[in-house]
């Protein structure tokens, strides 16, 4: 009886430190069910009106965007959950992907917002606010809505832009798109206006809010992308399809200096930095980014730029772990494809060719592997008990270990474990924020790496920020303090080092899937058979065998999304992508 009450005081106990922690911005006033006129006469509705603009901010790359998983699903990153369901994410992995079936949360969801925001900036004035906060959230507004048109941006390319126009049931909206660049042009004009008026970075009650770091890194991840192959003079539009939606028309190096800028403009704002933890496991930092309100007073977030502040569940881990953990893998499992990404803990390139590399070839990796994928023997929480071994493994006769099992839980013999809190479960009480970082410093480094190495070639500047990311990973620095890295590299070397660390850094963040359509190689990473590794036991001895789990389709189509055939049938001036 001292256990059992032991235990559930241990629970309540829990329980109730999780729940009664500060609420942040996105718990005040909701004001769905009030008028214009209510909302605009009361200057806390008012703020509450903005403040439920903010809650789909991380729509596009949540990890369960499609019901049962998210982009991670649609590229080389991830095996989708097998279902019933056709959802996007397996859409795009087949090679099926087309008008009628895409899911039309990339169109509605942003222009539902954007309208939000026009209201919004319509009717600011008639609120009893004073000059100073209307000025404040005014621009905070600007940049909502730059946000949402550059999620419609990446999904599409060129789409209407609807200026301060609300539209009403009765009103015909704009069946026109707008080109490419004037798009970019529109979006970070406004990223510049909101950047003005702006803190740096909201603290306190005001984190979350948008500062004008959040402007400027936004501001320079669309000059990036407006930079890239695909946008900047590519030849992927069709004779006779105006090629203006989809990009530039022609080639101008200088797009790079203009991203380099930007995120140099980030940098040198002097207000992030990497968040570094003196700890004897090795990139332990990395880990806590993504769980970061339990170090908050450590400075954790000193490296978050903008995030989503989702509400305290157990949603992740229900998505992403193991099923002994009451995972349900919607979330996806990983590829092998990844995995390899990831150097040695030395920082040299992991070699399936290199017998050292492959006695063990889960064992020494770069830390972040262990900190973004479950292995065989990962120890994870399992109810109330910490650090239990996943076992992913087969026994000597080749039936599963148990229910976590390659080829019984999951199809690659991988789980995913970014984002989960080690002390939670999707079988446990304790349920964590389910806050994930949509701006990250780390991102701005790798943004300026990439644009200064395509602009003006290696540079010292590049070396100190991949060496910082490593650091940060938990990389040994090696003699040179180099962390792995090649002295002297040619521009075509820096490039393919800058892209293999976004894939590491970013993995499952929802980048993966827009960087190999900027740099037109999905047809080379989307378009062949995916694979897994087989761990088996014999005796006291492992063995890894690596074997092939699905065969992905890319169609040249695939570069951009296909706008919802409903959205093409009302306006049928609203012209398709091409090949669709």
């Amino acid at each position: 009886m001292k256990s059992i009450s032991y235990f559930l005081s241990l629970v309540f106990a829990i329980v109730f430190c999780i729940s009664c922690e500060d609420k942040g911005f996105l718990d005040e006033t909701a004001t769905t069910d009030l008028n214009i006129d209510v909302v605009f006469s009361d200057s806390t509705y008012t703020v509450g009106f903005l403040t439920e603009i903010y809650q789909d901010i991380g729509f596009d790359t949540d990890p369960g965007r499609f019901s049962i998983g998210g982009m991670q699903g649609a590229c080389d990153e991830v095996e989708f959950r097998a279902s019933s369901s056709i959802t996007s994410d397996v859409l795009f992995a087949t090679g099926t992907i087309n008008p009628v079936v895409i899911s039309t949360d990339a169109w509605e969801i942003p222009y539902r917002n954007i309208r939000r925001v026009n209201i919004f900036l319509n009717n600011i004035e008639r609120s009893p606010l004073s000059r100073a906060k209307k000025t404040k959230l005014t621009s905070e507004a600007r940049f909502l809505r730059a946000w949402y048109y550059f999620i419609l941006v990446k999904h599409y390319g060129g789409i209407p832009l609807i200026g301060d126009t609300v539209y009403q049931n009765y009103n015909e909206i704009k069946p026109i798109r707008n080109t490419f660049e004037e798009c970019v042009n529109y979006i970070t004009s406004e990223c510049n206006l909101a950047a003005r008026d702006l803190v740096n970075k909201p603290a306190g009650r005001e984190y979350g809010r948008v500062g004008a770091g959040a402007c400027k890194a936004l501001k320079a991840r669309v000059m990036l992308f407006a930079a890239s192959k695909l946008y900047n003079g590519s030849d992927f539009a069709p004779a006779g399809f105006p090629k203006e939606l989809l990009g530039y028309p022609g080639y101008d190096s200088e797009r790079w200096k203009l991203a380099m800028e930007a995120a140099q403009e980030v940098i040198q704002m002097g207000v992030y930095s990497l968040y570094v933890v003196n700890s004897p496991e090795p990139g332990e930092g990395y880990y806590r980014i993504f769980v970061a309100a339990d170090w908050a007073n450590d400075g954790s977030t000193r490296g978050t730029i903008f995030e989503y502040q989702g509400k305290k569940s157990l949603r992740v881990q229900q998505l992403f772990c193991p099923p002994s953990r009451g995972g349900s893998g919607a979330g996806g499992y990983p590829y092998q494809e990844l995995i390899d990404t990831y150097p040695m803990i030395d920082g040299s390139k992991f070699d399936w060719n290199n017998p050292a590399d492959t006695v063990n070839p889960l064992a020494n990796r770069d830390p972040r592997l262990y900190n973004t994928i479950v292995i065989d023997q990962t120890p994870m929480q399992n109810g109330a008990t910490a650090n239990i071994p996943v076992n992913t493994y087969l026994k000597e006769d080749r039936s599963p270990f148990d229910q976590d099992a390659v080829h019984t839980g999951t199809p690659t013999g991988y789980y995913i474990r970014k984002m989960i809190h080690r002390l939670t479960s999707a079988n446990w009480v304790a349920a964590p924020t389910q806050a994930r970082p949509l701006l990250r410093y780390a991102e701005v480094l790798l943004n300026y790496a990439e644009a200064a190495n395509e602009y003006v070639g290696p540079s010292q500047e590049i070396y100190d920020a991949l060496t910082s990311i490593r650091a940060r990973a938990g990389i040994q620095p090696g003699a040179d303090n180099l962390f792995g890295l090649k002295a002297n590299m040619n521009q075509e070397e820096m490039r393919e080092v800058i892209r293999n660390e976004r894939r590491i850094e970013l993995a499952i963040e929802g980048f993966r899937f827009w960087d190999v359509r900027r740099w037109m190689i999905a047809e080379d990473t989307d378009n062949k058979t995916m694979t897994g590794l087989e761990v088996r036991k014999v005796g006291t001895q492992k063995t890894f065998t690596r074997f092939n789990v699905r065969q992905h389709i890319f169609r040249k189509a695939m570069y951009f999304w296909p706008i919802p055939n409903k959205e093409v049938s009302k306006s049928p001036s609203l012209i398709q992508n091409p090949y669709y």
